[in-house]
């Protein structure tokens, strides 16, 4: 319990550390200071400092799959042939994510493809399969007359990039909170497919 405790606090304060500096730019070293540790005590935690990252990686790759599987369950029931609304509650499921674990969300929107091929790969094949949940739902609607005709593809892209740049300036103690940011995202992303432009 005590190592995974403190595995966990290494993962956080690199997050921290890797959303404010990049991971390129952050050591061992900066880890190990912020832990107030000596550096070679931070190798009997971790392996390196790819190690972390992946671990940070996975754990938010796991968050937003796991958000966006609920979401997609609650729309289904809630929602059924109601494809704004099932966008919406994916949005809203992403957007928690972020909020929630700020940290871990930026690094991985930001830091995935510095991991090594062996580790990026797979992330890669991930993030293609959720961006894909957006994509035939953006489809659907299309199929179904609900969103204006659009590639889904593009759209997707549109919709999650600006859900994700979220997490590089979402604050905690800003000016809004964090289930007001949801609800707005939710709004936009789905003024994104249905409305056309002026």
């Amino acid at each position: 319990m005590v190592e995974t405790t403190r595995r966990r606090e290494i993962e956080d304060v690199a997050s921290d550390l890797f959303r404010e500096q990049g991971y390129a730019a952050t050591s061992v070293r900066d880890i190990a200071r912020a832990l107030d540790i000596q550096g070679a005590s931070l190798y009997a935690h971790v392996t390196s400092k790819e190690d972390v990252l992946w671990a940070i990686v996975d754990r938010a790759a796991q968050r937003f799959e796991a958000a966006a599987d609920a979401a997609e369950t609650k729309a289904a029931a809630a929602h059924p042939g109601d494809h704004a609304a099932q966008l919406a509650e994916l949005a809203r499921g992403h957007v928690r994510t972020i909020t929630q674990d700020v940290g871990a969300a930026s690094v991985f929107v930001g830091e995935w493809r510095s991991l090594g091929p062996e580790r990026r790969v797979p992330i890669l094949e991930r993030r293609d399969a959720y961006e894909r949940r957006y994509r035939d739902l953006i489809a659907a609607g299309m199929a179904a007359g609900e969103f204006r005709m659009i590639d889904p593809a593009l759209a997707a892209m549109l919709v999650l990039g600006a859900l994700n740049s979220i997490a590089t300036w979402y604050d905690m103690n800003g000016r809004l909170p964090a289930d007001r940011i949801v609800e707005l995202a939710a709004e936009s992303v789905v003024r994104i497919v249905v409305e056309e432009p002026t």
